[in-house]
Formats: structure tokens, C-alpha cells, sequence
């Protein structure tokens, strides 16, 4: 890549940033670095998209820590910026991974795992086949979720996963709030097809550091009501949705346009991850939560679990 038209990529992510981030003043800020840096020369020496990506995005971090803000570099060619090419890339890659689906197991004592990754699909992509995987938990005695690596995913994906998990009646689970202000509103779901695993059976949630985004808002949702055990580390802490702008065959800019605030709590995890109830080392996070549930303990309050004691 030359020097030109790495400074021209740049300089277009500046703009986007100063134009979309959820917090105006920040983004213009921002943008001022970019042009900054590109003057000092700093992204003449990148040499690929790969290396201006990592440069871009360490100084775009650099104001807040927003793990979601970043300029991504994909070896594949990134969509154009329309939600047909979006949801077209998502098709595919739900078909390579199962729909989000990786793993459905039935462990010792009629405890279902659940394991969720890469990300949460789409219900128009993936719907069918989580409510069949839910469904085929139903009847479990206790259910573990695994979302260690579960890196994202859509928030109505999340209101669906919450509705076969917790009470009938719909719940206010969170809202996004916009740059502008503009509210969105999501709610747990008045009806699914199908039985329910339901609000009342142990439910433990596996996270750990790779956790993030709609794994992360699952994972709190859960938490903030009450419903599930969270075992594990602490996630990423990222709490902004994002939208992802084509900037170049194969970087994209990704940028938070609102902020993500729980109904429940009033807050976020933005930063600071959620925190594990019962902490353990995401590695031994599964052997945990069965432990937990064959034995049928309550909620550690914050102490480090040993599954030896």
C-alpha cells in the first residue's frame, strides 16, 4: 500500500468517526488525531492493510478504550456499505458455523451445555435453529450456556435466547440510545414455538475474556435478572453497538453509533466486562458449572471457586 492512499483511507475513517460515534465530541476529537498523525507521517510506514489497521485502531482506542472502534482488516473482500451485502456475508458465515450453534450436548445428571460462538446470529438467519437447539434443552434438569467465545452478535438474537429462558410475560431487557438521542427498545418476546427451559431451573452462564458484545449482553441480561450463575473471568467490556463502513477491499471501519444501557440496572458493561459470580479460570469454567450443578449450590458471592474443596 503507498503512502497515499493509506493517508486517503485515514483520513475517510476520520471522517466516519467525527460523522457516526456515539459521542460526538470524542469522534471529533478523534478525527483531529487522525489528521494529526497523518501529517506527522505516522501511517507511511504501514505497508499493508493489515499494518494500518493495527495503527488506525491503536489510536482510535487510544481516547477511551472503545474496543468496538476500530479499523478491521479482513483477508476477504469487505462488503459494500448496504444491508443486503451485510446480511448476504452473515448468510455465509452462519452456514460455515453451525448458525452460531457449536456445540448441543447432554452431560451426567440431565445437565444440557449449550455452547454459542462465534457470534449470535440474526434471528432471520439463524432462528430456526436456536429455538431447535433450546428446544432440545427444554427438558434438561439444569442448563449450562456456553459463551466463552461468543465475540457478538445481534440484540434480537439475544431477546430470543432470554425468552425461552426466563418468565412469560415480556421483559424490558435493554435499550439503545443513539448519538441523537433516538431510543430503541428490546423486549424478551410474548411467544416462541415450543417448550421452554423457563425461569425456573439452575442456569449457569460460562464467560471468559473473549467473551464480548452480544455475548457480553446475553450474559448480563441474565445476570441483571436473577435468572443464571455466571462462571468464569470477566468479558471484554464492550457495550456499544457498532456499524461496520467499507473504507477499502479489505479494511472496515467500525464504529459505535449508540450506547447500550440495561433496563434492568440502568448501566453497562462497557470497560469493565461483566463480572463473573462465581470466578474461575475460563479453562475450568465447564467443569465448574457442572460441579455446581450436580451438587445444586447456590450463587458463590464473588469468590474464587475450587473445585477440589
Amino acid at each position: 500500500m503507498d503512502d497515499a492512499t493509506a493517508r486517503s483511507i485515514v483520513t475517510h475513517v476520520g471522517r466516519l468517526v467525527a460523522e457516526h460515534y456515539v459521542f460526538a465530541e470524542v469522534g471529533s476529537d478523534l478525527a483531529r488525531l487522525l489528521h494529526q498523525r497523518t501529517t506527522d507521517g505516522r501511517y507511511d510506514r504501514a505497508g499493508d492493510a493489515a499494518a494500518l489497521a493495527a495503527l488506525v485502531t491503536e489510536d482510535l482506542q487510544s481516547a477511551n478504550g472503545d474496543k468496538h472502534l476500530r479499523l478491521l482488516h479482513s483477508a476477504d473482500d469487505v462488503p459494500a456499505d448496504t444491508d443486503e451485502a451485510q446480511l448476504a456475508r452473515l448468510t455465509r458465515d452462519a452456514s460455515a458455523d453451525g448458525s452460531g450453534i457449536a456445540q448441543l450436548e447432554r452431560l451426567p445428571g440431565n445437565v444440557a451445555l449449550l455452547c454459542l460462538r462465534p457470534i449470535l446470529y440474526p434471528p432471520q438467519i439463524a432462528g430456526e435453529a436456536m429455538v431447535d437447539a433450546l428446544r432440545l434443552v427444554a427438558d434438561a434438569d439444569a442448563l449450562i450456556i456456553d459463551l466463552r467465545e461468543c465475540r457478538g452478535g445481534a440484540p434480537d438474537m439475544v431477546m430470543l435466547v432470554c425468552t425461552y429462558l426466563l418468565g412469560n410475560e415480556p421483559l424490558h431487557v435493554e435499550d439503545f440510545v443513539s448519538r441523537e438521542g433516538h431510543l430503541r427498545q428490546y423486549w424478551t418476546l410474548p411467544y416462541v414455538p415450543g417448550p421452554r427451559f423457563g425461569p425456573d431451573k439452575p442456569l449457569y452462564v460460562l464467560t471468559g475474556p473473549a467473551t464480548f458484545s452480544g455475548g457480553e449482553s446475553l450474559s448480563y441480561a441474565l445476570q441483571q435478572t436473577g435468572r443464571a450463575t455466571i462462571v468464569g473471568e470477566r468479558t471484554g467490556g464492550g457495550a456499544h453497538p457498532r456499524e461496520g463502513f467499507r473504507v477499502h477491499p479489505h479494511l472496515e471501519a467500525s464504529i459505535p453509533v449508540a450506547r447500550g444501557i440495561s433496563h434492568l440496572s440502568g448501566d453497562n458493561w462497557e470497560g469493565t466486562g461483566v463480572r463473573p459470580d462465581v470466578p474461575a479460570p475460563a479453562a475450568d469454567s465447564r467443569d465448574v458449572a457442572l460441579h455446581l450443578a450436580l451438587s445444586g449450590r447456590p450463587r458463590a458471592d464473588h469468590n474464587t471457586f475450587d473445585l477440589n474443596e
